[in-house]
């Protein structure tokens, strides 16, 4: 697959490159997910973690280093060719379906993979739980 192909396929755009001066921050990072609907912040293992969940099922992980956040990818080959491409790296700790954008990667790629993890997350969720929840946006 060729780098091209690839950025097309992931969504990714280098928004630092196009202009943007301002890397992302945990903040950013906490706004965006804070705009999904149901979705809800956490920090189950303590010490400064902040989980983003929908139905109680995690989509996205700032850590507590805050050097990038770990997000759900749809399955194991998008996560491998995000990887390969160099968009992310392997997630620590994470299933191999999850990988970790840096934080410098750009508010748009950025907002662009959180809301493919929310609404991969979302689609694995109950009919019941679904319709409950406002669409998003």
């Amino acid at each position: 697959m060729s780098w091209a192909t690839a950025r097309r396929i992931s969504g990714w755009t280098n928004d630092l490159a196009a202009g943007q001066t301002e890397p992302m921050s945990r903040d950013t990072v906490n706004a965006i997910c804070a705009t999904f609907p149901g979705a809800e912040c956490s920090d189950p293992w303590g010490g400064g973690h902040d989980a983003w969940k929908v139905g109680g099922k995690m989509f996205a992980c700032v850590g507590t280093q805050g050097t990038g956040v770990s997000v759900k990818t749809p399955d194991v080959e998008t996560a491998q060719m995000l990887i390969e491409v160099g968009e992310a790296q392997k997630a620590p700790y994470f299933h191999r379906s999850w990988v970790l954008f840096p934080l410098d990667a750009g508010e748009d790629a950025l907002r662009h993979r959180l809301e493919i993890a929310y609404d991969t997350i979302r689609a694995g969720l109950t009919k019941k739980l679904q319709n409950s929840l406002a669409p998003r946006e």
